[in-house]
Order: structure tokens, then sequence, then C-alpha cells
């Protein structure tokens, strides 16, 4: 029997805005509706507007015009809202974790750990905004004064995925609105329900009418392009796919925006002969697990010491396999669905090609039939180097292991990949974990843990994995320009 009465399902859903947002108006989008599919049945949940193009520069001409008086509200008052925010959720996160669940399918323990983690983030911002400075000091030769300060970017663009329909909008809303940027904000057409209340919750808050607009459409590049052309944009933030980022990234180069692109990964976790297993094992279920794989962040490569390979593979081939699949409001869910038909064929693709090259599956390998977009965990082994799983983002319950013999072979199979967001590595030789740790070519090392994300630490990535920082003191300063001011003292 499902935790989640018909009811509650029908209130949560019900308390959701479903218009866009300008300029502190809900209102319709002029190309009817689009709907929300449950991807736990493939049935529609719910309806949203769907905009057009001229919906969208409406939406950047709020922004515009609110963007003057925001940049000059106090800053203890930006902090005030964000913390009424954040205060207003943590409060309705069981609905909000339902509301996330429905849309996306991850179970409700995970969109509640996701509501607590998106939460910090508004925070720890609402705490920046009053700590954004900057220098006053005598010139070098003697003569005049340097004089720097820090103001809001302007107006922004913000294009969020589907994966962590709440966490990645914070986590660009927070320091925008800490730093006095106005913004419009576009989430994936998958998962837009969590944004929509996030934006009535800001309302709420009392964040004042144009700061926030919010836009949901079937088509994100044909609504967003104009906005990326318009010479009034100042910023883009898009956390998604490294093949959109590089569209974007093109756009954006003729206004020459300001970019922060959080984009593809390829993880790999390494497991050393002296590791902790117990706890290697445990790290690998969270680091692959954790939103039925569909992380950026998810260990996509398992590179294991040879001596320790087997039992490593076995003993997490038992652990997938015990986990629970099914609708994430059922009691004892560990592993959802994935969010549609398309991505479940990609990885059942894949996991296909690794095991016509050869592969094993220890355990699953294959996609549930009946409703929904179920697939087994699963984990491969003897996977061969030519295996396009090695080289391409699985997002999803796969878990391909690899042996290497020295450190060396280790640190030279993670890097050898095009992304670099993040790695992962057990050892309890302290001087190996930092000697590696410098060695590994992404922007975070979780050591010794399954997970890295934190909104007081810096989240991002290098080489096609992207540039740009969230959360952390870095957050901020995405959204913020450095002005410099000679003084003449004579």
């Amino acid at each position: 029997m499902s935790t989640t009465s018909t009811t509650h399902k029908q209130k949560v859903l019900a308390d959701v805005p479903t218009g866009l947002l300008i300029g502190g108006n809900w209102r319709e989008g002029e190309r009817g509706q689009l709907t929300v599919e449950d991807p736990s049945t493939g049935e529609g949940l719910i309806e949203v507007a769907n905009a057009s193009v001229s919906d969208a520069e409406a939406a950047l001409d709020a922004a515009v015009e609110a963007g003057p008086v925001w940049a000059e509200h106090p800053p203890r008052e930006r902090g005030e809202i964000l913390r009424r925010a954040f205060e207003a959720i943590v409060s309705r996160s069981d609905d909000l974790a339902l509301l996330m669940t429905l849309e996306m399918g991850k179970p409700l323990q995970e969109s509640r750990a996701e509501i607590t983690y998106g939460a910090e983030f508004l925070r720890w911002f609402s705490e920046e905004a009053v700590r954004i400075d900057g220098r006053y000091s005598l010139a070098p030769n003697g003569q005049g004064r340097l004089l720097t300060m820090r103001q809001p970017v302007g107006p922004c663009l913000l294009i969020t995925p589907w994966n962590f329909p709440l966490a990645m909008g914070t986590r660009k809303i927070g320091p925008a609105i800490a730093a006095g940027c106005t913004m419009v904000v576009k989430p994936a057409q998958q998962t837009p329900l969590s944004m929509l209340m996030l934006a009535k919750i800001l309302q709420e808050a009392g964040l004042p009418d144009g700061v926030l607009n919010l836009i949901t459409a079937r088509s994100s590049s044909e609504t967003m392009a104009p906005l990326i052309a318009d010479p009034r944009l100042r910023k883009l933030s898009f956390t998604g796919s490294t093949e959109v980022g590089r569209t974007l990234m093109k756009q954006a180069s003729d206004g020459l925006l300001r970019l922060s692109m959080e984009l593809g990964g390829n993880a790999p976790f390494i497991v050393f002969e002296d590791a902790d297993l117990d706890a290697a094992v445990q790290g690998a279920v969270i680091a692959k697990m954790r939103n039925i794989g569909e992380a950026c962040t998810a260990a996509n490569r398992f590179h294991i010491a040879t001596p320790v390979a087997a039992q490593f593979a076995e003993r997490l081939a038992e652990r997938l396999g015990s986990m629970k699949v099914g609708r994430g409001t059922e009691p004892g869910v560990e592993v959802g669905p994935l969010i549609d038909g398309a991505q479940r064929d990609k990885v059942a693709e894949l996991v296909d090609d690794a095991l016509g090259k050869g592969a094993r599956a220890l355990v699953g390998g294959r996609a549930r039939d009946g409703a929904g977009y179920f697939f087994d965990p699963t984990v491969l082994t003897d996977v061969p180097d030519d295996a396009r799983l090695l080289e391409e983002e699985i997002f999803g319950p796969v878990a391909p292991v690899k042996r290497f013999a020295d450190e060396d072979e280790a640190v030279a199979a993670a890097n050898d990949t095009e992304y670099g967001l993040v790695a992962y590595v057990y050892t309890r030789d302290v001087k190996r974990a930092l000697r590696v740790a410098e060695q590994l070519e992404t922007g975070m090392v979780g050591l010794n843990q399954g997970m890295v994300s934190n909104p007081a630490a810096p989240f991002g990535g290098i080489k096609q994995s992207g540039f740009g920082r969230e959360g952390g003191v870095e957050g901020i300063g995405e959204y913020l320009e450095t002005k410099y001011v000679a003084v003449n003292m004579d």
C-alpha cells in the first residue's frame, strides 16, 4: 500500500502555480500548456504553461526594469528574504518532497534529503549577502589610493536541469538574490513543479516583483535563444549536458556574457588495496545510486586494485541487488524510475554494448517491463576498454568495474576522459591520498567518502565538465563584477 494518499497527492499538486511568473504576476503562456509526467507510471500529473518567445522576452523586460532598484536594496534585507524562504521550505519539506518524487521519481527519503540540501543554499547565501566586500589601499608609489568594489553583474538567465529539481535552482537563485541581481529562471520541462513552488515561496518571503521571473516551456532552445542574444542580459548560468553547454557558449559569445557552466561528468571511483573495503562499498553505493544514478557527480567508472577487485564487485553487486525498486512513494523503495523512456533506452543501450563486447553482469543488466521507466541496479565486470559506458555518462544505476595494477595506472585511467567534475578515492595511506588527489584532473575529490556536495563548498569542474563554482564563498562571486576606482589624493 502506498505511503501517500490520493488526497495528499491532490492537495500538493493543487498548491502548485501553473503559470508563468513575470513581473510579480502569474499568467498563462501564449502557447497553451505542457504536461508534466509521472515517470513511475508514464501518466500525466498536471499541466503547466508553455511559454512563447514573447513570454520569455517579457520576463527579461521585467528583470531589466527591476534591476536598478534591486541592486540598491539593502544587503541585510536581501539576506532576510532568503532566510525566510529557507525557513518556509524547511517547514513544508514533506509536501515539497512528495511533489519532487511525483515529478522526478526519486524515493521520498532522497527527495527529503534534496529539500534539506537545497534549502541550505538559501541559508548560506542569506549570510553571504552582507559579506560582499571591497578594498581600499595606498598605491605602491604612494601617490593616490586604490579603491575596488563589487557590484551586481546585472540581469541573469538561469537554466536548470531535471535531475535535482529544487537544489539546482536554489544554488543559482540564492547567490543571485544575495548579490543584488535580477533573473529569468528556466527549469527543465520534465520537472518544473519544484521550481514553481520555490518561486511562490520566495514571493511569500517578500521578494519584490520582477526580481525572479520564471518561464516554463516545451522548447528551451527556441524560447531562450532570443534572451541570450539580447544585449541587456549580462550573465548565463547553465547546468546540464556538455553538448548543450557548448551550444549555449557559442550563442553567448556574441554578447560576451558572463558564464557559469556545470556540465557532464564521468566520475572515476578508485579503491586501493589498503582501503577499508566496508567503507568503500558503502561509499560506492552512495556515489552510484544517489538519485538513481542520474547525477553528474555519480560514480561512472569503478577502478579497483586487482587484489580486492573481485571481492569489491561481489559485495557491491550484493548491495545493489538487494535494493528495492519501485515507485518513490512506496514503503521501503530505494530505487525509483529513470526520468523518461529516452533515458531508460540510453542506459539499456550502453549496457547491451558492454555485454555484447564481453562484459559480465553480476546483477541486473536490463530494463523492467511494465509501466514506468525502471532499470535494474546493475554491476558489470570484465568490462572491455572499448565499452561505450566507460567514455559516456551513464546517468543510471549501472556500475562497471575495472581492475588496475598500481597507482600510476589508476591515475592514468581516472584521467582518461574529456570530463573533469569529480573523482572518488579510497585509501588509508595519507600520503597516497594527497598525492593522488593532486594528480586527478577534476574540480572536486571525495576522499574516503561517496558524496562531495555541500552548500559551504565550491561545486564545479574543469575540462569538458565546465567552469565556474556554485556554493561556498566562491558562489556569490559568479554574480558580481569588480570595479576599480583610481583616487587622486593631490
